[in-house]
């Protein structure tokens, strides 16, 4: 059986490389090696923060409930625990969401929280 040489694959393989490594610094845009090596990096990295992403935004939540909280006289904690006793399931991405757009409506879910607490 004849030898096959890899010129158009290989070739295709390593334009796609190079083409998923377009704007990277130095010679990791330019040479085969190296933008591959940059480009699995990079691959791993946007695996991975897909995943911190999530974490990310949850503390930005919590960040803003405390935040509307505190206007409302009440610590992030004490309100998260008085909604529990009060039997609100709500979740922290609704809650900021009514912090920031609706605060007369996190006024009084503040409100049901502290009667729960009392």
């Amino acid at each position: 059986m004849p030898r096959v040489k890899g010129g158009v694959v290989a070739r295709r393989r390593r334009k796609k490389v190079l083409k998923l490594a377009k704007g990277y610094f130095g010679s990791k845009h330019t040479l085969y090696k190296t933008a591959n090596e940059q480009v699995m990096h990079s691959f791993k990295y946007a695996y991975n923060d897909r995943r911190k992403l999530k974490g990310n935004m949850r503390k930005l939540w919590i960040a803003r409930i405390n935040a509307a909280a505190r206007m409302n006289d009440i610590s992030y904690s004490k309100l998260m625990h008085g909604l529990k006793l009060a039997g609100i399931e709500i979740n922290r991405k609704m809650l900021s969401e009514m912090a920031i757009h609706d605060a007369e409506a996190f006024a009084k879910i503040v409100e049901e929280a502290k009667a729960a607490l009392a």
